[in-house]
């Protein structure tokens, strides 16, 4: 048994549960911090530990490319490599294969993020990807242009050398600028990798015995086609190959935010109610509700650690840079009430100071709260269906994070 229903959220598809794995059982809803490259940047994985993180998520392109899965595997595995105890996810890599092995990160970027690009000139091209054919993908390391061939076969024994307890199958990227035929294209394509990508998983997993059982999670597309989502969820839902079946599915793709709800009940009524489902690249508290009412149960993005960075700050009453003059002379908390470390311990003057002076423990603090406040948002959400205060708890937190827009 990999998952375990637990409460029903009345009238939705939304749920908690508990997804089992060799390292620890992740109660879901659930959100996964990015450690792109086994260390989620500028924090320690104690540190991750700390705010309350249940598992980790690693990507799968950048740890075959740098250092290797051959030697994450040496190592033990990525949870032992970057020293984290608990469960782990992986990436196919799909995503990055077309986002940077492909030169379309500026498309990409704009696609997701609900952006129409009108450019022809950044549009041209993008009907056909050359580097896509039926067995795979040719791509260019960002790194040094080195060329690189993924199949959904290379995905699986990188991902079963990584050794995360989760991992995807290898599905072909779409943008939101593709046409309806090439959706239609891909979506079989992404179907039948589906399959190689069981029958690999099957071997390996017999191939490596003294490893233990990693989760196959199939990848849902189809754009914003309700046919083709609703088509992708049946047939991965019901794919098994030689007895071997997808443990769980993730939901990616192309979508504009506003369709994002729709789009995910339309998956989540097809697939089958007693496997997981993560939603990859979610971490706004909106779509975090949205998501979880239609039925995801796990979400993963880096944007908590990346706006961190840049000196974003997340609280109850909405973003706030903490870099702005009004906080120069302010000695209280980013948060107040907030118990994370950097709250406990640290004014919004010594953070100002610390981005202004340009100081790498400025990412690290502001990380760190970031972190943590959108992982108790999760939790929150999943006590709140457990207990059956629910819809308050959403419109509380909703109307105090968006009472200014």
């Amino acid at each position: 048994m990999t998952f375990t229903l637990g409460t029903r959220l009345d009238g939705q598809l939304g749920r908690t549960g508990t997804i089992h794995t060799p390292h620890g059982d992740i109660h879901t809803p659930a959100f996964i911090p990015v450690g792109t490259k086994a260390t989620v940047k500028g924090v320690t994985p104690e540190q991750v530990g700390e705010v309350g993180a249940q598992a980790v998520l690693a990507n799968a392109y950048h740890l075959y490319l740098q250092p290797g899965s051959d030697v994450v595997d040496a190592a033990g595995g990525l949870g032992a490599f970057m020293n984290w105890p608990g469960p782990t996810y992986t990436d196919s890599g799909g995503f990055q294969v077309m986002s940077l092995g492909s030169g379309f990160k500026k498309v990409l970027s704009e696609e997701f993020s609900g952006k129409r690009v009108a450019d022809d000139a950044v549009a041209a091209g993008k009907e056909r990807l050359a580097n896509v054919d039926d067995d795979g993908v040719w791509f260019r390391s960002h790194l040094n242009g080195d060329l690189h061939r993924f199949t959904p076969e290379v995905s699986m024994r990188i991902q079963h050398e990584l050794g995360a307890d989760i991992i995807f199958a290898f599905d072909e990227l779409t943008t939101l600028m593709n046409s309806r035929a090439y959706q239609e294209e891909a979506l079989e394509r992404t179907r039948l990798w589906a399959e190689r990508c069981l029958v690999a998983h099957k071997q390996l997993t017999e191939e490596r015995v003294d490893k233990p059982y990693q989760q196959l999670f199939g990848v849902i597309q189809g754009a914003q086609y309700e046919d083709l989502r609703r088509k992708a969820a049946r047939d991965l839902g019901a794919m098994e190959v030689d007895g071997q079946r997808f443990d769980g599915f993730g939901i990616g793709g192309a979508l504009e935010k506003e369709n994002l709800a729709t789009i995910v009940g339309w998956v989540c009524e097809e697939l089958p109610e007693g496997r997981a489902r993560h939603m990859l690249g979610i971490s706004e508290p909106d779509d975090f509700f949205a998501c979880i009412e239609n039925g995801a149960d796990t979400f993963d993005c880096v944007n908590p650690s990346r706006v961190a960075r840049n000196a974003a700050i997340y609280s109850p009453d909405g973003r706030f840079n903490v870099t702005r003059a009004e906080f120069k002379r302010d000695f209280s908390p980013l948060v107040e009430g907030c118990e994370c470390y950097t709250c406990t311990h640290y004014t919004k003057a010594y953070m100002h100071h610390l981005f202004k002076a340009k100081e790498i423990l400025s990412a690290t603090l502001a990380t760190i709260h970031n972190e943590y406040f959108t992982v108790k948002l999760v939790d929150g959400i999943r006590a709140a269906i457990e207990d059956g205060t629910y819809w308050e708890f959403k419109a509380e937190v909703l109307g105090r994070f968006y009472a200014g827009k």
